[in-house]
């Protein structure tokens, strides 16, 4: 009976992706197998085994890196060359561990392992430094779109565990780091050799406040990583065992999908219903990624592998041409006069290079002029495909907006592709039931002719921060002070909205995400109308603010952090919500039990805890001036 009840934990946990990474020789390979050891995850045989390869190895202790490195190159060299998998669960969780290459000479594995990954460990030797491979993994991890980043410090031992070789790789590190796409950063201090921090806390560091490793690993909020709103299901096979059933098989790339609900096919653009949902041997009501399913519907629509199932309101991009960021994989270099085949999803499209805007030095995120692409390079590039496909930007959707090139005639694969760029060249895909009449009109007036008759550069103001910092107060007093001076502006507010545009959507993440980007879209519009707009949003997440600087365009978006210690806010707490939140009596409240993400890199960052509200004022309108928003 306990081995049942162990066996149910065990399917019901949720599984985190992670991958490992680092400079060669710093310990990934130890950190995984001491990882295993400590968490008491290696079968008796196998510790025995790995035991004595240890002796044959001249090794006095057991060398821990044995257990992933399992080519006999690997353990001639001892460095990790391909890409090992290890699959473990404690009861909290279950894993899925992928040791990647740290040499330079083998960027390619390393993307291989770390492309499904959740999360990333970047281990950095405490002796050594920060590095060059250790920004080129933390470079390549972003660019992947890994949401949470952990530092691994290592052989913390050799440095005597001093807590100030500890901070100054964080400081460096973290600098670093604030040019990256990267919203959730870790620093752990550990001996993967003596298990320092690894599994339990070391009495080595009683300086160190953070959990060890494993427990973070544990804890880490994975939830919110998926993206549960665009719900897109590429057919990967058409399911047909006799004439009475036709279901359409797949994997849920994103969103959720129920029995009843409204879809659109792509491309053909029809729509039906879904009258059934099988997973595995069992009916369901819904399915959400990243599940694998068979799904039935109610017309007889001719649906074949390529196609994408979506809801009619909430479509991905139909693309013939594209730009992306592009990892190059093949010793044979990029050549923009040859076909390549394009693997998207579950559609294999034949296509070409037209442009290679520039390389990205990983070392230091400058850009290049760029005549090829040779092994492991990094850059943007231009694409046109012989046939469309329907994707969505990366950093929204990982598993629509990525894909692999192939050559045809070794049949390798020779890059991987991250959709970067919403321009114009992105096709509209309406279903059957959007109206055919809507057409977008453009005016005799211009978004110029109407800043020039305002004499002002519409902009929008996206002040973001705790409840209680000050968001609206400023707005507000900002608002009287641009009227009496002669500018028209106006303020979206957060509650205001929600009583009217947004009083549809609550505070789960996926209802602030949609909150976000309908106010992106009036402040556009208000925007195209010359108006500065000034909004007072919590917007506690990154993607979101991000989201809403690409809709309103980034010349036009000036991110403010309005920041006050959360001490700070609940002092002032003027709606009382604070206390309700800390009585249970709200849930998914903004710093108490749902998180907030600080502004990376804001334009104008105000520090209400030691600010005046006019002081506040004065900083913002000296922005605008020195951007020539205001004449």
């Amino acid at each position: 009976m306990e081995i049942e009840t162990l066996l149910r934990q065990a399917q019901g946990a949720d599984l985190l992706r992670f991958t490992t990474a680092g400079s060669v020789d710093d310990g990934k390979s130890t950190l995984i197998g001491r990882l295993l050891h400590d968490a008491k995850c290696i079968y008796e045989d196998h510790l025995a085994s790995l035991e004595k390869d240890s002796y044959s190895a001249g090794r006095e202790d057991i060398d821990f890196a044995l257990l992933t490195d399992g080519l006999k190159a690997e353990r001639e060299q001892g460095i990790t060359i391909d890409v090992a998998y290890r699959h473990f669960a404690t009861p909290k969780r279950r894993f899925i561990i992928a040791d990647t290459p740290g040499h330079e000479q083998y960027t390619r594995n390393m993307v291989t392992g770390a492309s499904t990954a959740n999360l990333a460990v970047i281990l950095i030797d405490a002796h050594n430094g920060v590095v060059t491979q250790s920004k080129r993994h933390g470079f390549l991890a972003s660019l992947l779109g890994i949401p949470h980043l952990v530092v691994a410090v290592n052989k913390m031992d050799l440095v005597g565990y001093s807590q100030q070789a500890f901070d100054d790789i964080c400081h460096e590190y973290t600098e670093f780091s604030a040019k990256l796409a990267t919203r959730d950063l870790t620093f752990v201090p550990i001996s993967a050799l003596r298990g320092d921090n690894v599994v339990h806390r070391s009495a080595n560091t009683p300086w160190y406040e953070g959990s060890p490793l494993l427990s973070h690993l544990e804890t880490v909020h994975i939830a919110s990583d998926q993206n549960l709103i665009d719900f897109r299901f590429p057919v990967q096979y058409v399911l047909r065992p006799h004439g009475d059933f036709r279901g359409y098989c797949g994997t849920v790339a994103s969103g959720v999908v129920r029995v009843g609900e409204e879809i659109v096919v792509l491309p053909s653009g029809k729509t039906t219903r879904i009258n059934r949902i099988i997973a595995g041997r069992a009916d369901v009501d819904r399915a959400f990624p990243p599940q694998a399913v068979t799904i039935c519907v109610e017309d007889e629509i001719d649906i074949g592998r390529g196609d994408m199932l979506a809801h009619p309101a909430n479509l991905p991009w139909m693309a013939h041409e594209l730009e992306a960021m592009l990892i190059w994989m093949s010793d044979e270099p990029l050549s923009l006069n040859r076909q390549y085949v394009v693997k998207h999803t579950t559609s294999m499209v034949r296509g070409q290079f037209t442009e290679l805007k520039y390389l990205t030095d990983p070392n230091t995120l400058h850009r290049q002029d760029a005549d090829t692409f040779s092994l492991n390079d990094i850059g943007r590039i231009g694409m046109r495909l012989f046939r469309p496909i329907f994707c969505d930007e990366y950093q929204r959707n990982r598993q629509t907006g990525s894909f692999i090139v192939i050559d045809p005639r070794s049949n390798f694969t020779v890059a991987a592709g991250m959709i970067i760029d919403r321009s114009h060249r992105y096709e509209v895909v309406r279903s059957e039931t959007a109206d055919r009449h809507i057409v977008r009109h453009e005016g005799h007036v211009t978004a110029a002719d109407r800043a020039a008759l305002l004499g002002q550069q519409p902009v929008t103001l996206w002040l973001t921060g705790l409840s209680g910092s000050g968001k609206s107060t400023i707005a507000y007093a900002l608002e009287k002070r641009l009227t009496d001076e002669g500018y028209a502006c106006f303020i979206l507010d957060g509650d205001n909205v929600r009583h009217g545009l947004n009083s549809d959507l609550g505070f789960s993440p996926e209802d602030r995400c949609e909150n976000i980007r309908r106010i992106g879209e009036t402040a556009k519009l208000f925007n195209d109308a010359g108006v500065i707009v000034i909004t007072s949003f919590i917007s506690p997440f990154r993607k979101d603010r991000q989201s809403a600087r690409e809709i309103i365009g980034d010349e036009h978006f000036i991110e403010v952090f309005v920041d006050a210690p959360l001490d700070i806010c609940e002092q002032r707490d003027p709606k009382g919500l604070y206390k309700k939140a800390r009585a249970g009596e709200i849930a998914e409240f903004t710093g108490i039990s749902s998180p907030y993400e600080p502004p990376e890199g804001p334009e104008l960052v105000l520090d209400t805890g030691k600010l005046s509200v006019e002081e506040g004022v004065l900083f913002i309108l000296e922005m605008l001036r020195d951007r020539g928003a205001l004449e």
